[in-house]
């Protein structure tokens, strides 16, 4: 066992120190992998971001229920009551016109546009909540609530939320195939400088063959080379997100102050930064293993 941890730390230090002789080449392949890394997993932080956007503003869908213009208070009072006593209807609240010429008056910009009509445009209208907040349950509701005397329209607020949410599906599976095909450059990347650096120390190659060295040990320095290349990749990448997330954030400080809500880009957590870190030095492990089954059987000792 000590044996077999001795020639482990021994392929492992060797390998740094083969990243330490050519420091260039080492910085631009690492910025080559970071580069790849970071833009599936940046768009993949910005749809997680977006995501969770929409079902904040989703998480309770509401269909607004606006009545004629020429319904009576005593109608309305009726229609909140026969609310109340549906069985799909979870809560709902009366909006009156005065009201909602009110609300409307209080937002920023429209005062003067409030002040200038010459009687109220708004209709009464409910505010309804469903028991089933399904796509299917509500869109039921909504054409229900929409056939009742005295109701000129009802409108599902979530129903952009729903696209939006099938929009991020659809752009989730866009990028599941960009990481694809960025994994794959990664994984060429690392077995085309493993190739080359077996084809540089072939001779060395063939006398440790000479004096019996297996290929299994042969083959543990460009493996240790391979992932420890995919991880700095990796460590890229999570650097380039972070940087780009941060100067982001500072644009959005001064957006999320004109709208009066805090509006902040998150990075990736502890386990997403790990899974990062583990995948690109799986892929460049992978690349090394696939390099070196291929050429490594091609030396022998002369």
């Amino acid at each position: 066992m000590r044996a077999w941890f001795g020639h482990h730390l021994h392929s492992f230090l060797g390998t740094l120190r083969r990243f330490a002789r050519t420091p260039v080449a080492t910085l631009f392949n690492v910025g080559v992998i970071g580069i790849a890394l970071a833009l599936p997993a940046g768009l993949c932080v910005a749809l997680a971001n977006l995501q969770g956007f929409a079902q904040a503003l989703a998480s309770d869908p509401q269909i607004s229920v606006f009545l004629a213009l020429d319904t009576a208070r005593g109608d309305a009072e009726k229609l909140h009551a026969r609310l109340k006593e549906h069985p799909g209807v979870r809560a709902a609240r009366f909006v009156p016109r005065e009201q909602a010429l009110a609300e409307l008056k209080a937002n920023a910009g429209l005062a003067d546009v409030v002040e200038s009509l010459a009687h109220n445009p708004l209709p009464d209208a409910f505010v309804v909540e469903a028991r089933d907040a399904s796509p299917q349950a509500l869109e039921r509701l909504r054409d229900e609530l929409g056939r009742w005397p005295k109701v000129a329209h009802a409108q599902l607020d979530a129903a952009w939320a729903r696209r939006l949410q099938a929009g991020i599906k659809l752009a989730g599976l866009a990028v599941a195939v960009l990481a694809t095909l960025f994994a794959l450059a990664l994984v060429a990347v690392t077995f085309n400088t493993i190739r080359l650096q077996i084809l540089t120390r072939r001779e060395e190659i063939e006398v440790a063959k000479l004096i019996g060295a297996t290929d299994p040990f042969i083959r543990r320095s460009f493996l240790y080379f391979g992932a420890i290349q995919g991880l700095a990749g990796g460590a890229a990448a999570w650097i380039i997100i972070w940087a780009a997330l941060l100067l982001l954030n500072s644009g959005l400080a001064e957006l999320s102050q004109l709208y009066a809500t805090r509006i902040q880009l998150r990075h990736l957590d502890a386990a997403d930064s790990a899974s990062l870190l583990a995948f690109s030095a799986g892929l460049g492990w992978f690349g090394a293993w696939l390099s070196v089954h291929q050429h490594l059987a091609q030396i022998a000792p002369r």
